[in-house]
């Protein structure tokens, strides 16, 4: 699987450098020197090139190569609009992929809604946070960038004697427009692993 992963980001990049846009830097957006484009992706550097993709201190040939590498390939001048907010299963063909979306982004966070407002600061600070649009309900919620033109906004409830803890995620509205709807559930649920990596001691 490994392998296979690895093969599908070298296409990516492939096709990426093979159709090479002068407007990538601005599209993405990023900083460029010469073949190489660095912006903030899930909380961390990353870094593209022809010969891989670098988040952090580490190569990245898995799924945040693939999705990172989708994300340039689909990079357009069109800017991020944050609102309205839209549910997942909101946006077309999404169906498929809404169990797994539900199960592996909202559900997987709920355990650790406490621990989660705790770390809210440092959370924001990873993944150029900002504070969640006026009305958006919950306990607490904040909005995270996890790549540049996409942003998701998390709803937490706290659980109390009548009602367990959830969480609820939405997305920018026009995220659809920078990935693939499948791409799009990945982003949530890497998303929210990042998140948990986060509050880790």
């Amino acid at each position: 699987m490994t392998d296979n992963y690895a093969k599908i980001v070298r296409d990516n990049l492939n096709a990426l450098y093979a159709d090479f846009s002068k407007d990538l830097a601005k599209n993405l957006p990023g900083e460029q020197n010469e073949g190489r484009f660095v912006f903030n992706a899930f909380g961390e550097r990353c870094i593209i090139e022809p010969t891989g993709i670098r988040l952090g201190d580490e190569d990245h040939s898995f799924v945040l190569g693939i999705l990172i590498s989708l994300y340039a390939l689909n990079a357009c001048p069109d800017i991020c609009i944050p609102t309205p907010l839209k549910a997942f299963k909101e946006f077309p063909d999404s169906m498929p992929y809404a169990g797994a979306f539900a199960t592996h982004t909202e559900q997987l966070l709920v355990p650790h809604v406490a621990k989660i407002k705790t770390a809210v600061p440092a959370i924001m600070e990873a993944f150029n946070g900002e504070a969640s649009p006026p009305g958006t309900g919950g306990d607490f919620s904040f909005v995270v960038y996890p790549l540049p033109k996409i942003a998701l906004c998390y709803i937490f409830y706290e659980a109390d004697e009548d009602f367990s803890a959830s969480v609820t995620c939405l997305y920018s509205n026009n995220a659809h427009l920078f990935m693939p709807i499948d791409g799009l559930a990945d982003i949530g649920e890497y998303s929210s692993k990042k998140i948990l990596d986060l509050i880790k001691p």
